[in-house]
């Protein structure tokens, strides 16, 4: 087994991984190591947005975990997409720039995280952006990641927000500026007319700097450790174990179910749990891989005539399709860049409740089971999430053996308010579908249920509902007071020396709204500690 050695290996190049091994090989001093389970994003199914519909349904550069029956939702296995490939989850997603609500980092301040408020992570954000609509003191122009509207417009969004604002939604055009309620077009990560990823915007620019090595299809198996100092990675390419040495950190950014396992693996986390598995525990925390959190969903489709501007497996669908593929390769316009998901909103379950709980997410065609079971026709669907989840879940080894998948438990609607809200969250997104304005594109409703009763809704919500693909705080932030926290605020890991953790499982509690662009901000201020960090010591 050949050792090599730099400053930093970084386990992961996801949403944040790319940013952090971008930022740190800015400096020509600092070497960095990514390690990366998945291959290259050279696939087309990636760079074209409309690509997503192949990838989320498929094992095309994608995990495609499935979770552990849940009782909440009758017993069904939920399905949990998860990118595997240059640019993780934001290489498969379905490229919504959202931010979260400004409470969400205020909150997370007030848990005992300095320096993680609103007005702490909105210079990241920024720096992180390149928005083409909007200039302001909420957003930022020349970062990596490039932030804009889709090259196609349909009529069909218009018919939404209009029948949301006939419902008494407000029009917010900026739902990342001063006020996240209201209804809007979705920003997308695109760049002329293709997807900007994480890889794209921070890897792909700079992939000659000859201090950044990228180490593909490796699936990482162990963190080194001497003592309670991290000292490497052991990983796999293919049966053969290999191994990197880091001088000064190693950064784990393998997400919400990989960074826990991979911790686990080496010995951080219930140590009881750990000794069962065989396992000798080098650290005792016990909040390693608790607190999972996700974006619980449930989404209501109708079929649209194959002649409206909504996507579908029809004659006509097909030629469309065959011609904007045509002209997306000739021009990169057309419907190929578009994300399906084209307009939402954000809305709150009752008016006296001070911040929107429901996400909308409206869709140009039918969605069913994640898209894995296709529909011969044209339609609409919208989707509807609980912004901040009660239920809590849990992600565990199955296995010692690092390429076999965890056990992944949401623990979906095992608390009821969950379910209260999404059946609420049912009703109101029924009641805007179901307006005259989009009467034009709306016929049959693929699973009917009756707007106003609320236990054929709840029904409905167990037999159909499942993530919205947003888990988070399966290595929760927290000061070293709390039994459950991983990290602390600079990201290092509790009782460890030369760890540290950046990526969505740091996160203490989920934010209201899409995971990518918080977790990109997360790498952006991670790097930013790291760099500041930094001294000429070699451990």
């Amino acid at each position: 087994m050949g050792d090599q050695e730099f400053d930093y290996v970084i386990v992961g190049a996801g949403s944040a991984g790319c940013v952090i091994a971008s930022r740190l090989t800015e400096n020509p001093d600092i070497t960095v190591c990514l390690l990366e389970a998945g291959g290259s994003d050279s696939s087309v199914l990636i760079h074209a947005p409309a690509g997503v519909v192949a990838m989320v349904p498929t094992k095309i550069n994608n995990y495609a975990y499935e979770t552990v029956p849940q009782p909440g939702m009758n017993g069904r296995k939920g399905y949990q997409p998860r990118g595997k490939t240059l640019g993780g989850s934001s290489s498969i997603n379905a490229m919504l720039y959202v931010r979260g609500n400004r409470w969400d980092y205020d909150h997370w301040a007030e848990l005992g995280n300095p320096d993680w408020g609103y007005d702490d992570v909105l210079p990241y954000f920024k720096r992180a952006e390149n928005n083409e609509q909007f200039d302001d003191a909420f957003h930022g122009q020349g970062g990596p990641l490039n932030v804009t509207y889709p090259r196609y417009e349909s009529d069909v969004s218009a018919m939404f927000l209009r029948a949301a604002q006939e419902s008494g939604v407000v029009l917010n055009p900026d739902y990342n500026g001063a006020s996240q309620e209201g209804a809007f077009l979705y920003q997308v990560t695109h760049k002329n007319g293709e997807r900007c990823s994480a890889a794209k915007g921070y890897l792909t620019p700079n992939l000659q700097r000859p201090n950044l090595k990228i180490i593909t299809n490796a699936v990482s198996a162990k963190i080194d450790v001497i003592g309670r100092r991290a000292t490497g990675v052991q990983f796999y390419q293919g049966n053969e174990l290999k191994a990197v040495k880091a001088r000064r950190e190693v950064i784990v950014s393998a997400g919400s179910f990989g960074t826990p396992q991979l911790l686990q693996l080496s010995g951080i986390g219930n140590a009881e749990q750990l000794s069962a598995m065989g396992i000798t525990p080098v650290v005792n925390l016990p909040g390693v891989g608790q607190n999972l959190q996700d974006h619980i969903d449930y989404v209501q489709s109708w079929i649209a005539p194959s002649n409206s501007a909504t996507f579908g497996a029809s004659l006509r669908g097909i030629k469309n399709v065959a011609s904007a593929i045509g002209q997306w390769r000739r021009e990169r316009r057309g419907m190929i860049t578009s994300t399906f998901a084209s307009a939402g909103a954000f809305l709150k379950s009752s008016p006296e409740i001070a911040l929107p709980d429901l996400q909308l997410v409206f869709v140009l065609a039918l969605v069913d089971d994640h898209a894995r079971k296709p529909h011969l026709s044209h339609g609409i669907s919208c989707h509807v999430d609980v912004l901040r989840p009660y239920s809590r879940g849990s992600v565990n080894l199955r296995s010692t053996d690092p390429r076999m998948a965890p056990l992944i438990d949401p623990c979906f609607l095992s608390d009821e308010r969950d379910l209260q809200l999404l059946v609420r969250g049912g009703q109101i997104q029924q009641r805007i579908m179901e307006s005259a304005h989009l009467a034009p594109v709306r016929q049959k409703m693929l699973y009917p249920v009756d707007v106003a009763d609320l236990k054929e809704i709840e029904k409905d919500v167990r037999n159909r509902a499942d993530t919205q693909y947003h888990p988070v705080g399966t290595c929760k932030m927290g000061p070293i007071n709390d039994p459950m926290a991983v990290v602390d605020a600079q990201l290092r890991v509790h009782g460890m020396e030369c760890l540290r953790v950046v990526d969505a499982s740091i996160m203490p509690t989920i934010v209201g709204g899409n995971t990518n662009a918080p977790t990109i901000m997360i790498g952006e201020k991670a790097a930013a500690m790291i760099a500041a960090s930094r001294s000429t010591k070699t451990y």
